[in-house]
């Protein structure tokens, strides 16, 4: 067995091999490769504890997870799903496709200047939407809006009054309200989102606790 690295400040100068329940107090240093190989005998061991920061400037490689109590930085990239997803690229999902045998299916999120919400549906012979329960704390009324698109034929439709509980919607010419539906609105839980600003990310001028960051390039992810 290698012999254990532990103490107020450790630099290693070498990749060294570390074995499960391995222990780092405060900051240590690796100016090389990481490799945590992972103990079949005790599989609820974590591969890495660590109670300060691990510096590393080259590779990290685990086999098995990686608990950490504090912050992950990184001036690289960071992956996951084995190198197929880039925590700075786009925020997508891939599944295997639902109709084409071989093939896979991948979407990536809508993207906006605000913490949005929305529902969507459709309308046969009525004239109310009903909102969820839940949009009396989440949504501002405010900021609601209501697309519609009629279905068959023209009907004159309105958005007669509406707040955060439900829309009602007046035609024309009938009583029978026959149309697809999308309401959007603003989350009224959390400040509201500053699109642009000068410098870098930690020149946020708003609260950076309530960012999940994902999406563009910066200097520095904290994850």
């Amino acid at each position: 067995m290698p012999e254990k690295y532990i103490g107020n400040k450790t630099h290693f100068n070498k990749p060294p091999t570390m074995w499960d329940g391995q222990e780092v107090f405060n900051t240590s240093n690796l100016y090389g490769n990481l490799n945590v190989i992972k103990n079949d005998e005790e599989p609820s061991t974590p591969n890495i504890n660590t109670d300060g920061n691990v510096n590393v400037k080259k590779d990290v490689n685990v086999d098995g997870n990686v608990n950490v109590k504090k912050n992950i930085k990184a001036k690289g990239e960071v992956y996951s799903n084995n190198g197929s997803h880039k925590l700075s690229s786009k925020k997508n999902f891939d599944i295997p496709h639902p109709t084409k045998d071989g093939w896979r299916l991948t979407h990536s999120c809508v993207e906006g200047p605000e913490a949005a919400v929305y529902i969507r549906g459709k309308l046969i012979n009525k004239n109310v939407i009903k909102l969820p329960e839940y949009w009396k704390k989440l949504v501002d009324p405010n900021t609601i809006t209501v697309s519609i698109t009629p279905i068959e034929f023209h009907q004159d439709i309105i958005v007669k009054k509406f707040d955060s509980t439900e829309i009602i919607l007046e035609s024309k010419d009938t009583t029978n309200i026959h149309c697809f539906y999308h309401v959007y609105g603003e989350r009224i839980d959390t400040e509201k989102l500053i699109a642009e600003y000068e410098g870098n990310i930690e020149d946020y001028p708003g609260d950076n606790s309530e960012r999940s960051i994902a999406g563009y390039h910066y200097d520095k992810k904290v994850i």
